[in-house]
């Protein structure tokens, strides 16, 4: 079983709380909010209670890091709060990291969920031995609920609401590359035109690896490095790490040099397993350099050609997304292609 805490699972009625703890976008699309709160309500029965960086300001939240900070704390402390969403992600969350209560946090575990730039103050929660969510966002995941396939709304019940012991991720039908220019208001809830999923990529590994699940997106935590809140050498111990590519779609050679960054720290001889979601924006051929570049760096530069590694799966910045839940015991199945968990998130 996981060495991290886990939260209560959530429940029709529970209260939700929603913050923005990264860019304050809700200011600038207020529909695109309001209609993510309104899937949280209608969808899933939760009541939202909005934290004031919520709706606040895209200028202020920018210059005022200490109120985002002031919202995480005070969400992780309130008894009311089953669960804390952030709004949308950004590009400098980390400044939020200096001010947030420890002993608050890791005394008050609670689903927390986001994806994107929220990966720092994931990781953050993740080390101080709390399980946490890489998810949908209220304006990018929940806004386009009504939009996505029944099996997204689905994964998010059976993860967050409804746990099994264990869990079987498989490939979704159809993903969906990005949303219609959130300004113009007839664009409110859609996605972009479907494609069809050509499925996981195996990319090596001869036998299953097991570990705790740890990473995000990685652009995000490359700000991390070199910081006091990136995880220490034994953290990687096991684990298995889950990396994706933002909207910005970052050059694969940006990405071999951050799996290079990885491998002189020591991190491929310690992690059991590797994992990468599917690259937004990119096109097939892309997709498949990418996938050359994650095998010259791990297999050949760093001498891990045994280390069990899959590509293009459902999680990160493109839709439906899986929740993949940080410090949760999951387990890779090279032999039978299989990806689970290995335990409930939540209890």
């Amino acid at each position: 079983m996981s060495s991290f805490r886990k939260p209560d699972r959530l429940r029709s009625g529970d209260v939700v709380a929603i913050i923005s703890p990264s860019k304050g976008l809700p200011s600038r699309f207020p529909l695109v909010y309001d209609l993510g709160v309104r899937m949280l309500e209608e969808r899933f029965g939760l009541i939202v209670k909005e934290y004031p960086t919520a709706r606040a300001d895209i200028n202020f939240l920018r210059w005022n890091p200490k109120k985002r900070a002031d919202d995480v704390n005070n969400a992780f402390a309130d008894p009311e709060v089953k669960g804390i969403i952030a709004t949308i992600g950004g590009d400098e969350s980390i400044r939020i990291l200096p001010h947030l209560d420890d002993d608050v946090i890791r005394s008050h575990p609670k689903i927390l969920m986001g994806y994107s730039d929220t990966t720092t103050l994931l990781t953050y929660c993740t080390q101080l031995g709390l399980v946490t969510f890489h998810g949908p966002m209220i304006m990018a995941g929940f806004s386009q609920l009504n939009a996505l396939p029944t099996a997204f709304a689905n994964h998010i019940s059976e993860i967050l609401f409804n746990p099994q012991a264990t869990y079987a991720f498989s490939p979704y039908d159809t993903y969906f590359d990005g949303y219609p220019d959130w300004a113009n208001t007839t664009n409110l809830g859609k996605v972009k035109e479907p494609k069809n999923t050509p499925g996981w990529s195996w990319l090596q590994g001869q036998s299953s690896a097991k570990g705790e699940l740890f990473g995000g997106c990685i652009e995000v935590l490359e700000f991390l490095k070199g910081t006091p809140y990136w995880p220490k050498p034994e953290f990687w111990d096991g684990k298995i790490l889950f990396l994706e590519t933002s909207e910005e779609k970052p050059s694969v050679t940006f990405v071999e040099r951050c799996l290079r960054n990885y491998g002189i720290q020591g991190v491929f001889d310690r992690i059991s397993g590797l994992l990468f979601g599917r690259a937004t924006y990119y096109s097939d051929m892309e997709k498949k350099h990418l996938n050359e570049i994650i095998l010259s760096v791990v297999a050949q530069e760093f001498s891990r050609a045994n280390l069990p590694i899959v590509s293009n799966m459902d999680f990160g910045h493109t839709d439906p997304q899986y929740i993949m839940p940080l410090g949760v015991l999951a387990e890779i199945d090279i032999n039978r292609r299989r990806f689970g968990l290995l335990e409930p998130s939540v209890v």
